[in-house]
């Protein structure tokens, strides 16, 4: 059975509390590690050394220097990168397929963040005011705190920390207690590439005990969080108490819309990977299935022969497709979503029930499962399900689509298949979501800003948005002469 501590000003620190708690393997069902427990004693540990070290080495580190040392960590994470994938699948039961590609794809963002260090600028502003001169500079907030989900938990670190350590932040970050385990080997990365300590640290711990007090430590000057509407509600009351700023990604519930004129193999490949791809558990999942009305019957057709094929099993191998549900709390909740989806009458066609066939060694899987019959005001067509579970809905306008696909509290993402130019440029402008993805779908880079419209989410992660997220703006004005004017009014 592995043990990880806290990692805390470079130092690997028992709770203070002396108590763990157990991850398990998704796919087996068994304990496999004991993680830390933490607590507010240990968040205010680690808060106190990223304060220390933003004050001192850190924070006197010109950002070239600090570039220099992301920029090694991308290579540290390339070398790594396939027994990092591995800890992942282990921790939360996704495809090592995927996982493995995923934690390469990782270092990208740290060689780009790296490189972009030391190109943020200010601006001389050419003010109104005689006789002085006025420039703005990009300065960090200081400790900022990182609570990230348990679904791709490297991935969704690097979204955040990235950024932050380009920006001149230090950090102290909250995995998902379900999924710790790869964050803390990825620190063992963070030691050799030459960060001080203090800079990085990472408290294991369930919401309430660690999340919260991270959030209202009043050393903490900004949170970035991604995980479920619900939790990033009370992050953001919680933040708005302090007054501090928060990057929020929370969750979707995103149209996936296929026109008639759309390249029906390519559409067909785009709904499967868009909702039974990562078991379905993807913010941006496109769960809710547009299908224009005159080719749903063709269409609905062949995607049952597409996901029919879909073979279920262990992760590590390389020819299984679906996964299990990463925990026993999502399958339970995924599972009473099926119940409820037939409950309000909707036609379930494909699966709608735990799996229980060959390479099914635990007891967390789901079957790919279709509802057609769906309107879009039954819940299944309004909440966020995070399992693989579609719903097919038909419209007849490119007008309807619009207004189905806008018609959920979420705007994370949606997707567009047709092969009229026109059309796709105006759906982009018309579907109320942070991402749309046209004749493609599920493709995200460190290059490209992503973030949601409405419910799902405030600000923006990646690209070169992402880096000022991390950075507040001050404003300088320096009198060239000695100001003789009147002292009772302003300048």
């Amino acid at each position: 059975m592995e043990r990880y501590q806290h990692y805390i000003n470079g130092q690997w620190t028992d709770p203070a509390s002396g108590e763990w708690f157990l991850s398990e393997n998704p796919y087996t069902g068994e304990p496999w590690a004991e993680i830390a427990r933490g607590s507010a004693a240990d968040v205010d540990k680690a808060v106190t050394a990223a304060k220390a070290a933003f004050e001192g080495e850190w924070g006197e580190m010109k950002p070239t220097q600090r570039g220099k040392i992301l920029v090694k960590l991308a290579e540290l994470i390339e070398r790594d990168a396939a027994r990092l994938g591995e800890i992942e699948v282990r921790d939360n039961g996704k495809l090592l397929a995927e996982m493995a590609g995923q934690t390469k794809y990782v270092a990208e963002w740290y060689r780009y963040y790296g490189g972009l260090a030391d190109k943020v600028e200010g601006s001389v502003i050419p003010t109104d005011k005689p006789g002085i001169f006025n420039f703005t500079r990009y300065e960090p907030y200081g400790v900022v705190g990182l609570i990230t989900p348990w679904n791709s938990p490297l991935l969704l670190v690097g979204y955040k920390l990235a950024p932050a350590l380009a920006a001149g932040n230090t950090v102290v970050i909250k995995p998902s207690e379900f999924t710790s385990a790869s964050t803390l080997e990825f620190m063992k990365l963070i030691s050799e590439a030459g960060f001080p300590e203090g800079v990085v640290n990472v408290v294991t711990g369930y919401g309430a005990e660690a999340g919260g007090p991270l959030v209202d430590h009043p050393d903490v000057m900004k949170i970035g969080f991604t995980g479920s509407d619900v939790s990033g509600q009370k992050i953001y009351e919680a933040a708005a108490r302090k007054i501090i700023p928060v990057t929020l990604e929370l969750g979707g519930k995103s149209p996936n819309i296929v026109f008639e004129d759309a390249d029906i193999e390519a559409a067909v490949m785009g709904a499967v990977s868009g909702i039974f791809a990562a078991t379905g558990q993807t913010c941006i999942a496109g769960s809710r299935l547009l299908v224009q009305r005159s080719i749903q019957e063709k269409f609905t057709a062949r995607l049952l022969e597409v996901a029919k094929e879909a073979k279920i099993g262990d992760p590590m191998s390389s020819d299984t497709n679906i996964g299990p549900v990463t925990t026993p709390p999502q399958f339970k909740k995924v599972m009473d979503y099926i119940d409820i989806a037939k409950q309000e009458g909707a036609h379930c066609i494909l699966g709608g029930k735990p799996y229980t066939g060959p390479g099914s060694a635990g007891s967390q899987f789901v079957e790919p499962t279709i509802f057609t019959g769906v309107t879009n005001d039954m819940r299944i067509a309004q909440e966020e399900v995070f399992g693989p579970v579609l719903s097919i809905i038909p419209f007849d306008t490119e007008e309807e689509a619009i207004a189905i696909g806008n018609d959920v509290v979420f705007g994370l993402a949606a997707g567009v298949w047709t092969s009229n130019i026109g059309r796709a440029l105006r759906m982009s402008e018309k579907l109320r979501a942070g991402t749309v993805w046209v004749n493609t779908y599920r493709a995200v880079s460190f290059t490209s800003p992503f973030g949601g419209y409405k419910r799902s989410g405030e600000g923006r992660e990646n690209g070169q948005e992402a880096i000022k997220a991390f950075l507040q703006v001050k404003s300088v004005w320096i009198a060239q002469e000695t100001s003789t004017a009147n002292p009772f009014i302003m300048r």
